[in-house]
């Protein structure tokens, strides 16, 4: 079933971005309003005037607009491509499905299914998968699927052959929301979907378990959390959120992995949001943000 958001019927939202030259502005103005769009906001960036790359956001308003994407696209096609820019058009209107992994920490899973509830997140969110079963009742609780995928050993392969079984077709991107569990390169490639990470902002420093309690004993002054998205190196992948919170000598622990908590859970909800706008182009291993 489609679920459309009606504040947001009749919204596109165009993505541009390639090489910068003259004219690109223009083009894409002039694109929007011969197929009887209104521009309501527009965003753009060049990180080189002379030959660097040119990104562009823009959503427009065109009544009947599921009727006219086909001919938008067509336009688009000819028009954007034929200037060599990569191109994407969203119908606003219509909600992201968005997967999420869970273990068994719950701070970021119950975050974006209480956001989403508010109806703060652009998604729907057909299914939680989780390698442990202690968050099952409350995913249901607000009337998400849940499904036990366990995972154990060092062969992760019949574990990520039914995730990706249960996602296929299923989902648009998926959220890893404290995923305990290294995801194969494999299952990136099959997946072929973005996947989104949260983690604690100390990497590369305090590797492996107890990383809270490393930062305590190294007496850190600043704590805090990157989202990013999943590449084949681990947590290396294009940031898109990161935020820090001070802590200070008094502090235990505990108190700066609660604290710590509450900065995963913003950084997440935000990467998530943004995603789902369509606010972040991927360049390289980088993001521009809208």
């Amino acid at each position: 079933m489609t679920v459309h958001n009606e504040a947001l019927r009749d919204h596109a939202c165009l993505i541009v971005h390639g090489p910068d030259q003259p004219g690109i502005v223009a083009a894409v103005s002039a694109l929007v309003s011969r197929n009887k769009g209104n521009i309501v906001a527009l965003d753009q960036y060049s990180d080189n005037a002379d030959g660097g790359a040119f990104f562009q956001r823009v959503v427009f308003h065109r009544p009947n607009l599921a009727a006219a994407m086909p001919e938008i696209e067509a336009d688009l096609a000819e028009t954007v491509g034929g200037l060599g820019l990569e191109w994407k058009l969203t119908d606003q209107s219509v909600p992201k499905r968005m997967a999420i992994l869970a273990s068994t920490s719950d701070h970021c899973l119950l975050e974006l299914l209480w956001r989403h509830r508010r109806g703060e997140l652009p998604v729907t969110i057909p299914m939680v998968i989780s390698n442990h079963t202690n968050v099952a009742d409350d995913v249901r609780s607000f009337g998400i699927p849940f499904f036990h995928v366990p995972s154990q050993g060092p062969d992760k392969s019949e574990a990520e052959a039914r995730i990706l079984e249960l996602l296929k077709g299923n989902v648009d991107f998926v959220v890893l929301a404290r995923y305990m569990q290294i995801i194969s390169e494999d299952f990136l490639d099959a997946v072929e979907v973005p996947v989104i990470n949260i983690h604690h902002s100390f990497l590369p420093a305090f590797i492996g378990a107890g990383p809270y309690k490393k930062a305590k004993e190294r007496g850190v002054k600043l704590i805090g959390a990157t989202s990013h998205y999943v590449t084949k190196d681990l947590d290396e992948g294009p940031i898109i959120e990161q935020d820090v919170a001070r802590v200070d000598h008094s502090m235990t622990a505990a108190d700066l992995q609660a604290r710590g908590a509450y900065v995963e859970r913003a950084v997440l909800s935000r990467a998530v949001q943004w995603h789902a706008e369509d606010r972040v182009i991927r360049h390289g291993n980088h993001t521009i943000v809208f």
